[in-house]
């Protein structure tokens, strides 16, 4: 069927749609048919947002929502054509759809829609006056108050979340290098800082054969074997003196005196 012949059927079907009861089988058989015969234009008006990163059967039940708001608003009697009323409608319920899924973060919309307008308008002041105009500017060119404009700039941020692989090279002090790589780490000797505190005045008690052994065994990372040949001694009576020392510390540590100190 031809655009003609398409749109011809469509108008008779509007007029007859206008004739019937909304609740009536027949009316639901006619405004089905005049969905389906409409189709045509939620592919041509989906089509113009292929380069969104979005998937085109997702935009398609998007735009088919909006062809059927168009088809329950519409007012053949006007003089209008469907085409002329539908694809504005269905335009718009495409936009909003990106609107309220293409933000990183959560954003209200009332927020959203007045960093659009403050977007569209600091594009337009930028142009004229070969700079990005300020939040005072903005917000006597909107009729807005400065914080209102200077809120929207803020949201605009959230937009466009920056990916921490990406390299800046825009300003002097850096080098090209991703934000990821400039990040600081957690530094997993903090977790001992109390426990080596704790333990500290409770070493300075030991005798100088018992602290040796505990250097050797955790800070040099020796076997039993290797500290009973630097201090003298064979291996078992460094793994006794070992538990021993272990013990009393732990002892001493877990001890109500040791807390109250």
């Amino acid at each position: 069927m031809g655009k003609t012949e398409a749109r011809d059927l469509s108008d008779a079907l509007f007029a007859r749609l206008a004739g019937l009861e909304r609740e009536s089988a027949a009316y639901s058989y006619v405004r089905g048919t005049i969905i389906e015969l409409n189709m045509p234009l939620v592919r041509f008006v989906a089509s113009r947002f292929r380069n969104r990163s979005a998937d085109r059967d997702d935009i398609l039940q998007v735009g088919t929502i909006g062809l059927i708001k168009a088809v329950d608003g519409y007012d053949h009697r006007r003089g209008v054509e469907f085409a002329t009323y539908a694809i504005p409608t269905i335009a718009g319920e495409i936009k909003r759809f990106y609107r309220d899924t293409s933000w990183p973060l959560r954003v209200p919309r009332t927020l959203q829609e007045l960093y659009l307008r403050v977007a569209r308008t600091s594009e337009r002041m930028e142009q004229d006056l070969g700079r990005l105009p300020t939040a005072q500017e903005l917000a006597e060119k909107l009729g807005l108050d400065v914080d209102d404009a200077a809120s929207a700039l803020e949201v605009g941020r959230a937009y466009r979340a920056g990916s921490l692989d990406a390299l800046r090279e825009d300003r002097e002090d850096e080098t090209g290098s991703a934000l990821l790589d400039r990040l600081g780490e957690r530094d997993a000797r903090l977790d001992l800082v109390e426990c080596r505190e704790s333990v500290r005045p409770l070493l300075k008690d030991l005798t100088p054969r018992e602290r040796t052994i505990l250097m050797l065994r955790f800070w040099g990372d020796c076997t039993q074997s290797e500290i009973a040949e630097q201090i003298g001694c064979s291996q078992m009576q460094v793994s006794r003196l070992l538990t021993a020392t272990l013990s009393g510390i732990r002892a001493r540590l877990t001890s109500p005196a040791t807390d109250a100190r």
